[in-house]
């Protein structure tokens, strides 16, 4: 890029920046890392977020624009995209929910925000059950087609949070697939033995019961079939819908654009935007395995597979500006 373009764009987003940090406490936010450390969310860090943050909503609309995405409107969203849309009127705050990015730990906070736990300032202390409960948020199908449209509105925080799709992908797989938990014996119990008795030939009586035993590979092959996995509706299951399917960024251009990999810094940033800056995210004890796993999980895949798949999830590497060559080790021409 020319210096001087590059210059210029350094100056905009620096005017950005103190009219949207003007009033930073100066003595930084206290959060917490992975190893529950106490960190301080400065000023500083939070302009540095904030210029990644309007980098990243620039390239997502330019890339609604290159996928013809950009004329859509409020009308256009499906029920299943309003229901992932959680509503705080009073902190003028949307966060569209992705499963398997940190979803359950900022219903958490969202609880917290919104008054409905007052059981102590620990966000952890929270069921995951109880914060995934169905009537616990307002939706923005709940909301008038004025405050729909408000939502849009430069005075509300929409807030993304996303992840690679295929760390999301693996990810879950290994939790409801190939874990131990009641929510991976239910999904066992459901798609787990559909996998077994339509895919696998031979299966034992054991695999068939159980559907405990399910490979990546078959579980990628479910999802290319989309008779298995699609059927009798026209969406995947939320864990590994795609993410565009679930949040439609291109309608709601969301304002911040959260990475897993940035969760921290781009979580302080939505809270403060949204004037919730005394709250802390919880970030979890330990680091996600995921991303160290794909190569061993995806190496054994055919080339055909994975491509076949990378259609399938296109559109999200594509807004949200991820590759295969930093996970996989190869792009696709």
């Amino acid at each position: 890029m020319d210096r001087l373009v590059w210059l210029s764009l350094c100056i905009s987003l620096g005017l950005q920046l103190l009219a949207t940090l003007s009033v930073v406490v100066v003595g930084g936010l206290p959060f917490e890392d992975g190893n529950n450390n106490n960190v301080k969310i400065t000023r500083r860090s939070l302009e540095l977020t904030q210029t990644i943050n309007i980098q990243r909503q620039e390239y997502m609309q330019r890339q609604c624009e290159l996928l013809g995405e950009h004329t859509q409107t409020l009308e256009d969203l499906s029920e299943l995209q309003m229901d992932h849309m959680i509503v705080d009127r009073e902190h003028k705050l949307l966060y569209c929910y992705v499963p398997k990015v940190a979803c359950t730990n900022w219903k958490r906070v969202l609880m917290m925000l919104t008054g409905k736990w007052r059981n102590g300032t620990d966000p952890l202390l929270i069921p995951g059950s109880l914060a995934h409960s169905v009537g616990m948020f307002s939706k923005l199908y709940d909301l008038s087609e004025a405050e729909q449209r408000q939502v849009l509105s430069e005075e509300y925080t929409r807030f993304i949070l996303v992840r690679h799709p295929f760390e999301r992908l693996l990810s879950a797989y290994r939790n409801k697939l190939e874990g131990d938990s009641p929510s991976a014996r239910y999904f066992q119990s459901r798609v787990g033995r559909q996998i077994v008795r339509e895919l696998r030939p031979g299966a034992s009586n054991d695999s068939l019961e159980n559907g405990d035993d399910v490979s990546f590979g078959e579980f990628v092959q479910y999802l290319l079939t989309p008779e298995l996995s699609r059927a009798n509706q026209s969406d995947y299951n939320e864990h590994w819908e795609v993410i565009s399917k679930l949040c439609n960024p291109c309608v709601m251009k969301y304002n911040v654009v959260g990475k897993y990999d940035t969760l921290l810094d781009d979580s302080a940033l939505a809270l403060y935007l949204a004037g919730a800056n005394n709250l802390t995210f919880p970030t979890g004890h330990k680091p996600s395995s995921t991303r160290a796993n794909l190569r061993t999980y995806f190496d054994p895949l055919p080339i055909g597979a994975i491509r076949k798949l990378y259609e399938i999830y296109e559109e999200d590497f594509r807004l949200f500006d991820y590759g295969l060559d930093d996970v996989l080790g190869f792009e696709f021409g």
